[in-house]
């Protein structure tokens, strides 16, 4: 598979030179990281912690070199936080999508393949906690103290990601149902064989989402006149 293309020099520099009117464009920014550090990987949870790992590790580095007038490390790690759930909403909307496109073709959810792919899709919020804990604990000050109000607000509110999984968690429970009662037997060998490629579609549907998003950023950008 392709080598993922992640610029951390280019985030740790927008990180270091923000300022404080500059929110919304770290959130995007660590968004684009994140996903872009999944490209071209199967969207396993292992490579979805080195992702997460490396985009804080990048964040934390440029936010300690700030020293920008009315800059908050809190502020701007919360930004940051903001952008890696955006992205691993598009990892849970992947999700749905290949578990949906198998369970339509016949494929059994007790599949172990499958079973594991639930496992790790609820485990991705406590995978972005465990991530914040790890940076807050190899921070020295006042980086350590940030990240630690930034995972408390977190946890006390959840994340967008987390919220999506457990709702997708549930619709699949009931589509299992649906699936058990109706599904042949002629069909299920061609659906374990693509149950056993799970990550890899995944990884697929998560690329083009993140085509569509460019392709359609780019045909928002206005012409430019002569």
């Amino acid at each position: 598979m392709a080598k993922p293309m992640f610029d951390a020099d280019a985030l740790i520099t927008m990180f270091e030179t923000a300022t404080a009117r500059q929110g919304e464009q770290l959130k995007k920014a660590a968004s684009e990281a994140t996903l872009a550090a999944l490209q071209g990987r199967e969207l396993s949870l292992k490579n979805i912690r080195a992702a997460l790992s490396s985009v804080t590790e990048a964040v934390s580095a440029g936010a300690a070199k700030n020293t920008n007038a009315g800059i908050h490390p809190e502020a701007m790690l919360e930004q940051a936080v903001a952008g890696m759930d955006q992205a691993m909403l598009r990892a849970v909307e992947a999700n749905h999508t290949a578990l949906s496109s198998l369970m339509s073709q016949g494929a059994d959810m007790r599949d172990k393949h499958l079973q594991k792919a639930m496992s790790d899709l609820d485990k991705l919020e406590d995978t972005l906690m465990a991530t914040m804990k790890k940076a807050a604990a190899g921070a020295g000050a006042p980086m350590a103290s940030a990240w630690a109000q930034v995972l408390e607000k977190t946890q006390a509110g959840g994340t967008l990601s987390g919220a999506q999984a457990t709702q997708t968690l549930e619709q699949m429970a009931e589509q299992m149902q649906t699936t058990l009662r109706s599904t042949r037997a002629a069909g299920m060998r061609a659906a374990q064989v693509m149950a056993e490629s799970y990550t890899a579609m995944v990884s697929g549907v998560l690329l083009g989402m993140s085509e569509a998003m460019q392709s359609g950023a780019a045909a928002s950008k206005p012409k430019s006149r002569k």
